[in-house]
């Protein structure tokens, strides 16, 4: 029986002037909708004035975060540079828990592809009780020792990723550059090349990759979480790397200088909230250490594939994990960040605007219409249904090797489901991660793998 293989995943960004003048078309169709609602409206001179100074505020925000966006570019290099990128020790850093056999041989195979190969690979397996991976250990140790790539493998007593990562730093005291990957990760072939570059500048302490999934056709969930979670990358974070400020590197992809995780490693594996050791947010950690150190960027030519939710009960806990997390990265930035440091300041305006919004939304809806008499017109419905169709042009930029345009153009269309779940399910979550956020436990993969591979991968050639 011959076994159907899987293509080797690419993908790479497209900054297309036709994505770029859409965005300012749909923008501009925005702003003639937001003027026509508040028409429509007949509001007079008082009710303006209750909104007037909160709107401005807003759209003057949104504007720089439109502007800063643009301004991110994928950092090139010379040849000079480049050759002295090569010479660093580049180590990757690879925790193991429960995860799918065809995910985690599908992520290692993509390691052995790259145009610029890790000098060194660790992967540790933290106490895993569905296997202990034999079958892909025997292949892998084969098949890197065939590229000439150094590799360790070690099982541990389950402790969780921080402390798997931390095996993984204390087997590679030469590594300068620690490249951070999940077990499902699947780098794109000139990712590790690619997200090298940013360091070419010594300020810069880490970069941060573009993650898109691997099962976005999966089902509908897979699409909307994919379309949602790259155009925050693009949208959001592209405007913080602008100013080199990143806030949260993710964890399928990000690299940091070595000293990063060597002189933090013990507030590292010992933080805890409120007298709870925080199993979670461990990236966000590490972000936070690179700041303050120096730059934050992203580097969108770097991308990486890996398993979104394909079931309600997986994603909740997943974001639930990301707000309790950014709730307590939130109480750190204000303790330890600078406010001489562009984060510091972008953190409070994410604070800032998540509140307004959030009281705008019940004045419209609630207090307008209850003090007031004065409802709000039904048009003003699609003012964030097009500016998130606008955002959501940044998403088509991302060109797949294993997806066509008009999917991905079907995809871009669901952009009012997300929306929906996002001012409703994620709100919802956003807020109630908010109020719980000293529950610290980790909490994931109990039980398993929660997203399989059902093809298995290629081999890879010697």
């Amino acid at each position: 029986m011959t076994l159907k293989r899987t293509p080797v995943l690419a993908a790479r960004q497209h900054r297309s002037a036709t994505v770029f003048m859409g965005i300012i078309v749909m923008i501009l169709a925005s702003g003639w909708t937001a003027q026509h609602a508040l028409s429509a409206a007949r509001w007079d001179a008082e009710v303006t004035g209750r909104l007037s100074y909160v709107w401005l505020t807003l759209f003057v925000i949104f504007l720089v975060q439109t502007l800063l966006y643009h301004l991110e570019r994928p950092r090139r290099i010379t040849d000079r540079v480049a050759r002295q990128l090569d010479a660093l020790h580049v180590a990757i850093l690879m925790p193991v828990y429960n995860e799918d056999p065809g995910y985690l041989r599908l992520g290692l195979e993509s390691f052995l592809r790259q145009t610029r190969l890790p000098d060194s690979v660790h992967i540790v397996d933290d106490g895993s009780t569905t296997s202990e991976y034999a079958e892909v250990r025997e292949w892998w140790q084969r098949a890197a020792a065939q590229r000439g790539v150094s590799t360790t493998w070690q099982r541990v007593t389950n402790q969780g990723k921080r402390h798997a990562q931390a095996h993984g730093v204390r087997v590679s005291p030469e590594a300068q550059i620690y490249v951070t990957v999940d077990s499902d990760s699947c780098l794109a072939p000139n990712a590790i090349q690619e997200i090298l570059a940013p360091f070419a500048r010594p300020r810069v302490q880490s970069a941060a990759g573009i993650v898109i999934a691997t099962n976005n056709r999966a089902n509908l969930l897979a699409r909307i979480t994919d379309l949602w979670f790259v155009t925050s990358q693009l949208v959001d974070r592209s405007g913080q790397s602008a100013v080199g400020a990143v806030m949260v590197n993710s964890g399928p992809l990000a690299a940091y200088r070595a000293e990063v995780l060597r002189d933090n490693l013990g507030s590292y594996l010992g933080e805890t909230f409120m007298g709870n050791t925080v199993m979670f947010s461990d990236d966000s950690l590490l972000t936070l250490y690179a700041q303050e150190r120096g730059l934050t960027v992203q580097q969108p030519s770097a991308i990486v594939f890996t398993a979104m939710p394909e079931k309600w009960s997986h994603f909740t806990r997943m974001y639930l994990r990301w707000m309790r997390g950014s709730t307590i990265r939130s109480v750190w930035r204000m303790r330890y960040l600078s406010p001489v440091r562009p984060a510091f300041w972008l953190h409070l305006v994410r604070w800032f605007q998540m509140v307004m919004t959030q009281v705008v939304t019940v004045w419209l809806l609630v207090v307008e219409p209850v003090a007031y008499d004065n409802l709000p017109p039904l048009s003003m419905v699609w003012v964030p249904f097009l500016l998130g169709w606008a955002l959501g042009l940044r998403y088509l930029s991302i060109i797949r090797s294993d997806e066509r345009i008009r999917s991905r153009a079907l995809t871009w269309v669901m952009m009012p489901l997300a929306i929906v779940m996002a001012w409703t399910v994620l709100r919802w979550l956003r807020w109630y991660g908010i109020f719980t956020c000293a529950r610290t436990g980790w909490n994931t993969r109990q039980n398993g793998a929660e997203v399989t591979l059902d093809v298995p991968p290629a081999p890879v050639a010697a």
